[in-house]
């Protein structure tokens, strides 16, 4: 499979347009907010591209980014929704409207699985084996060709993924359910940001 990627500095372009489904994800430099800064974030249309943001540390000036990731009108599938907001709440300032995660749906749709990677969701439903070699690399410099690669591949499958567990969640009668939950995932990123990192609701 061919896989139109481009390669972006500091914004999208101004004359890109996405329709009203569109996949994202972020890389960072490590996992803790504070300390490790937002390096990258993908976008695909679900048409085998990859469009890779590389943003400027120095401001994080990304308006035409922005304006689409706040669009209510696009819906944005995530994988694990709850640390790429969180970041970009963190540095670009915005909250990300219009939101579904994969790993939500997942967890509630295969209840007959533990595994709810996105390694292990596009083997599932696209049927491709797909290297996390490079999920550690250094994503803050040069970018090289397979990192680029690696990006792509995890923005690309995210349509069709969800796609497959909506159907489950629907046959299954737990879309309902799933929907609640997600809409739960802002006020999460809240309290992670405001260092309440434990269950809540435990005793």
């Amino acid at each position: 499979m061919t896989i139109d990627i481009k390669l972006h500095k500091d914004d999208l372009p101004d004359d890109l347009s996405f329709s009203d489904k569109i996949a994202v994800d972020c890389e960072f430099m490590g996992l803790n907010v504070e300390r490790d800064r937002l390096c990258l974030v993908q976008i695909s249309s679900g048409n085998n591209d990859a469009h890779i943001i590389q943003l400027n540390k120095n401001n994080y000036n990304a308006p035409n980014l922005k304006k689409i990731l706040c669009n209510k009108q696009i819906n944005k599938i995530f994988h694990f929704a709850r640390s790429d907001l969180m970041f970009i709440k963190k540095y670009l300032e915005i909250e990300v409207e219009n939101v579904d995660c994969s790993k939500i749906a997942s967890k509630i749709a295969r209840t007959f699985s533990d595994k709810h990677g996105l390694k292990d969701l596009i083997k599932e439903f696209i049927g491709v084996d797909v290297s996390k070699q490079l999920q550690t690399s250094d994503f803050g410099g040069l970018l090289t060709e397979k990192q680029l690669k690696y990006c792509a591949n995890d923005v690309i499958y995210l349509h069709k993924i969800f796609e497959g567990l909506e159907k489950i969640l629907i046959r299954e009668d737990r879309l309902n359910i799933y929907k609640e939950v997600v809409k739960f995932v802002p006020t999460r990123v809240k309290l992670d940001l405001a260092s309440f990192r434990d269950d809540i609701w435990s005793h």
